[in-house]
């Protein structure tokens, strides 16, 4: 009967290595699994392996300016953990992984993780070597599922939250495309005629001697506005610019992010939607790491830096704290005045049933039918709206063009006469 040697983590998180005497790696893994020891590495003595390198690969340009996509990493999460509860060793799974990914960057760090964890590293301690890919969430997910010998089941539920997240974030993109098409458009719309349509209406006024004081004020400011695109434009495209980059510094800052924050739950229309977007992420990220079992002020923790909104992150903090103190979760959470009363209600009865984790995914779940009923509102009103600030556009440009030439009309009507 072949012998293998392996490492593995014990439940409480320490590493073992030994030998087990299995037909196959399969049994092997069975084996050792129920002796509540999570398999990293598993090989048969005697053949050959793969000597890890001594210091990590450097990225190449390629790699470095890819990114990782939220759907690929969802799609990772499901594959590894598909991999490691059909029996298969976690570097063997990695390794598979590593194949047939399609994105250089995640395969770069796949390789990383592979050889970090055959030489004994834990899975979330090699995941923190990359925290732009890796997250808080996902490594205390990995973390609790090493811990519990339930790796497996906590990917697939790291997976799921992923894939609603891209959902959602799908949702949202979906419905704000129509109106930013609308935008684009009008302002070509306008551009277009105040530098090309506009100038030569304005050389034909001047032929006909029309003098600029004579001119009707819808005329006049559309001139004033023309030659501005003309002759300035640069001043324009520097003011956007140095907005946009101002805005950017503003909102890196603390104190700028809090006022971003604040004013996306508050401005009219879109604040409503966001809130529930925010509270969505809350209920769906804080059910998801109670579920895996990670310690509850670990994940509120985890929570508050996940859900990217400083004036919730907050709230979440002071119960975190009120929680230490030995109050229940509900009640700081209720007292901020920032969770509805069916969001307290419903952890409060998650946490009298022992049930929390399932209550926050419905809340999370309702939420999200919530945003996307919402969002279809927003752009099934919004596109009305919009074609007629376009049409008041053209109308206002088409007066100031057409304006003087019936006043120059009239002029020869009363001269014949």
């Amino acid at each position: 009967m072949p012998t293998f040697a392996y490492v593995a983590r014990t439940p409480q998180g320490q590493l073992s290595q030994g030998t087990i005497d299995a037909p196959d790696e399969r049994t092997a893994i069975q084996q050792l699994r129920q002796q509540g020891l999570v398999v990293t590495s598993l090989r048969q003595q005697g053949g050959a392996a793969r000597v890890a390198a001594a210091q990590p690969q450097r990225m190449s340009l390629g790699v470095a300016i890819s990114r990782v996509k939220l759907r690929d990493m969802a799609l990772f999460c499901r594959q590894l953990a598909t991999l490691i509860n059909a029996g298969v060793s976690l570097v063997r799974a990695l390794a598979v992984l590593e194949r047939q990914t399609q994105n250089p960057r995640l395969k770069f760090i796949i390789r990383q993780l592979t050889r970090n964890v055959e030489d004994g590293m834990a899975l979330s301690r090699a995941m923190a070597q990359f925290p732009g890919t890796f997250s808080n969430l996902f490594i205390g997910m990995v973390r609790a599922g090493e811990v519990g010998g339930v790796l497996d089941e906590t990917l697939q539920r790291m997976a799921t939250f992923l894939e609603k997240d891209l959902e959602l974030r799908r949702k949202v993109k979906s419905a704000m495309t129509y109106p930013t098409l609308v935008i684009i458009f009008a302002l070509a719309i306008v551009i277009f005629l105040s530098v090309w349509i506009v100038p030569k209406f304005m050389q034909l006024f001047a032929d006909l001697g029309v003098k600029e004081d004579k001119f009707p004020l819808p005329t006049l400011i559309m001139k004033r506005f023309s030659e501005f695109l003309i002759n300035k434009w640069y001043f324009l495209v520097g003011g956007v610019v140095a907005f946009f980059v101002a805005f950017s510094i503003f909102i890196r800052t603390r104190f700028g992010k809090k006022v971003y924050d604040w004013l996306k739950l508050k401005v009219p229309i879109l604040g409503p939607i966001n809130h529930k977007i925010v509270l969505a992420r809350f209920a769906r990220t804080f059910g998801t790491l109670m579920g895996s079992g990670v310690p509850i002020l670990q994940a509120m923790d985890t929570t508050a830096g996940a859900i990217d909104n400083e004036i919730l992150s907050k709230a979440i903090m002071e119960a975190r704290m009120a929680i230490r103190e030995g109050e229940r979760i509900a009640d700081p959470l209720e007292r901020s005045r920032l969770f509805p009363p069916m969001v307290v209600h419903m952890i409060s009865v998650g946490e009298e049933t022992g049930a929390l984790d399932q209550m926050l995914e419905k809340v999370a779940d309702f939420y999200e039918s919530e945003v996307d009923a919402a969002l279809h509102a927003l752009a099934s009103t919004i596109e009305p709206v919009m074609i007629v600030v376009l049409g008041v556009i053209v109308l206002f440009i088409l007066l100031s063009v057409f304006l003087p030439l019936i006043t120059i009309i009239q002029d020869l009507s009363q001269g014949e006469q």
